[in-house]
């Protein structure tokens, strides 16, 4: 069945500071879609209109779950996750002086979820080995690739149709974001899943992207429809490349 996203015309910010102007996105059942830009470009507020954390102040937010189409304004985040789209924040967001397994229970709290988080629990453990060996660890403690690895496996116990990734590569070495990276792409394949992916690394983002748009000071620059098109760009080229 169908899971998408539409964004139409959307302005939002905080308070009287515009952050967002006319945005215009699509994201189709089944790609992985870059939202690509540099720090304080607007990717964040993107992601948090989408789940209901920023209300946007003119546009239209909506997404397809299996088939049927739920205008997401005014929604409360809660009902977006119980619609079947998950987040994995940025700088991970977890309870850290709570265990691994705690953690990911807290993850399976959507009442489509709780039926089957023992068998999610095992899917996360099968992906994330590690995770298994350090169920019983607090999270708080962990290194900064494995909270990532935490982070992903907690969105993915709320059983998501839809999967927003914001900033996967922050604060991680280069060979861990390299990981975390074919880690999304595989549980997408894996899973069925759509992937809207907010993200400043541009080498690593296109690696698995499908498509992708530019996001410069709060407004679409470029939409790209495929990766190719996206290296080619001068705008990337002015912003990841040095204007090389």
């Amino acid at each position: 069945m169908a899971n998408s996203i539409s964004i139409e015309r959307l302005s939002a910010g905080y308070g009287a500071v515009r952050v967002l102007t006319d945005i215009d996105m699509h994201v189709a059942s089944g790609e992985t879609v870059a939202l690509l830009g540099t720090n304080g470009n607007g990717k964040s507020t993107l992601i948090k209109c989408i789940t209901g954390q920023v209300q946007p102040t003119a546009g239209r937010v909506s997404a397809t779950i299996d088939g049927v189409e739920h205008n997401l304004a005014g929604r409360s985040t809660q009902d977006i996750i119980n619609l079947g789209i998950a987040i994995v924040p940025e700088g991970r967001r977890l309870f850290p002086k709570l265990t691994v397994e705690e953690n990911l229970l807290l993850g399976a709290f959507r009442a489509a979820a709780r039926p089957r988080r023992e068998e999610s629990l095992a899917f996360c453990y099968e992906a994330f080995p590690r995770l298994r060996e350090r169920r019983t660890q607090l999270a708080g403690s962990m290194s900064g690739g494995e909270q990532q690895m935490l982070a992903i496996a907690r969105a993915l116990m709320t059983l998501p149709k839809i999967l927003l990734v914001d900033e996967p590569s922050v604060g991680l070495a280069p060979i861990l974001v390299a990981r975390t990276i074919d880690t999304i792409a595989d549980l997408k394949q894996r899973l069925g899943l759509t992937v809207l992916m907010a993200e400043q690394n541009f080498p690593q983002a296109i690696r698995i992207a499908d498509r992708g748009y530019v996001l410069v000071h709060g407004r679409i620059e470029l939409t790209a429809d495929d990766p190719q098109a996206l290296r080619d760009s001068d705008i990337v080229r002015q912003l990841y490349l040095g204007g090389a």
